[in-house]
């Protein structure tokens, strides 16, 4: 019974997915917006630009 208050009481602590979160988006969006953003910056970085930290812009098609 201990164990069952234990996880709910848990569960509660984080923010929900659909609570209010930072620029008008839920929590949830703006973590989706986030690993989006994470993704296309690894996409556009060349390797060879990590090394001196000046990131260059890649080339569209």
């Amino acid at each position: 019974m201990f164990s069952a208050l234990l996880l709910t009481g848990l569960a509660a602590c984080g923010p929900a997915q659909n609570d209010p979160g930072p620029g008008g988006v839920t929590v949830g969006e703006a973590q989706a917006l986030d690993e989006a953003a994470k993704m296309l910056d690894e996409r556009n970085t060349p390797p060879d630009s990590i090394d001196d930290g000046q990131a260059v812009p890649a080339e569209t098609e």
